[in-house]
C-alpha cells in the first residue's frame, strides 16, 4: 500500500471518529432533554397545588400554578411574585427547581407517586425552550372558576363531611358552610369561605371545647363538633 493510499485511509478513519463522537454528543444531549418529567405529569402536579391555575393566591405565602413561596420562587431567579408572573416563566422556574431538586419540594408529587428521572437533581440550568412543553406555553392564566354554592341542609342537620381538610389559606365553599354554622355560636361570619385568622380562632375554640387535638385544621371531627359537639367558649 503506497503512502498516499494509507493517508487517505487515515483521513477517513479521523472523519468516521469526529462523526460518531459528534453525534453521541447529540444522542446524549437529546436523552437528557427527553428525561425530564412528561406534560401529563406536570398538568397532574398543577391541577394538585393549585386546580390548574397559574394565577392562584389563597393568602398562605404560597404562589401560582406550582404553588412557590418566596424564597424557593427567588433561589430559582424568579422576580416579583410568581402568580403575577406569566405561565411561561411559572413553568421554567418549575423545571428549573425540579432540576435543582427533583420533586422533593412538591408534597402534591408524593401523593400522585411522580416518579423521578435523569435530569431530577442533575443541576443542569434549563433553557426556556427545554420548558415549553410543559404547559403553559405564555398564554394568559385563566380566571378562577365562581365558587359552587353549596346546598342548604335540612334545618338543624349536619351537611355530609366534603372529605378534604381545610387549613389556614384555604378557600371553598363546604369553608363557608362551616363559618355560616359557627354564627349559631355568636361569631358573626359573613361566609368568605375562605380559611382566615377568625376562622382560625373558632376552630381552636371549637377543638378544645370538644377534646379535640387542637391543630387549627378542620377536619372531620371538628366539622362534626360544629354540629354535634360543645358549644365553643
Amino acid at each position: 500500500m503506497t503512502n498516499r493510499v494509507r493517508t487517505a485511509h487515515r483521513a477517513a478513519a479521523r472523519c468516521l471518529i469526529l462523526a460518531l463522537a459528534v453525534l453521541g454528543l447529540q444522542l446524549a444531549v437529546t436523552g437528557a432533554a427527553s428525561a425530564d418529567p412528561s406534560s401529563n405529569s406536570w398538568a397532574k402536579l398543577r391541577m394538585c397545588e393549585a386546580s390548574g391555575r397559574y394565577n392562584t393566591n389563597t393568602g398562605n405565602g404560597y404562589y401560582g400554578a406550582y404553588q412557590f413561596n418566596l424564597d424557593t420562587w427567588r433561589s430559582v431567579g424568579g422576580q416579583g411574585r410568581p402568580d403575577q408572573a406569566s405561565p411561561r416563566e411559572q413553568d421554567y422556574r418549575a423545571l428549573y427547581l425540579y432540576r435543582m431538586r427533583g420533586w422533593q419540594p412538591w408534597e402534591c408529587a408524593g401523593m400522585l407517586s411522580l416518579a423521578a428521572d435523569n435530569d431530577a437533581r442533575s443541576k443542569r440550568v434549563p433553557s426556556y425552550d427545554d420548558s415549553a412543553y410543559m404547559g403553559g406555553g405564555g398564554q394568559p392564566a385563566p380566571p378562577a372558576p365562581a365558587p359552587k354554592p353549596t346546598p342548604a341542609p335540612p334545618s338543624g342537620a349536619m351537611p355530609a363531611w366534603p372529605g378534604l381538610v381545610y387549613a389556614y389559606g384555604d378557600c371553598a365553599p363546604a369553608l363557608k358552610t362551616f363559618q355560616l354554622r359557627m354564627n349559631a355560636f355568636g361569631y358573626g361570619f359573613t361566609g368568605t369561605g375562605c380559611y382566615y385568622d377568625k376562622t382560625r380562632d373558632a376552630v381552636l375554640a371549637l377543638q378544645r371545647a370538644n377534646g379535640i387535638n387542637d391543630s387549627g385544621r378542620l377536619g372531620p371531627k371538628t366539622w362534626k363538633a360544629a354540629w354535634e359537639g360543645k358549644p365553643p367558649r
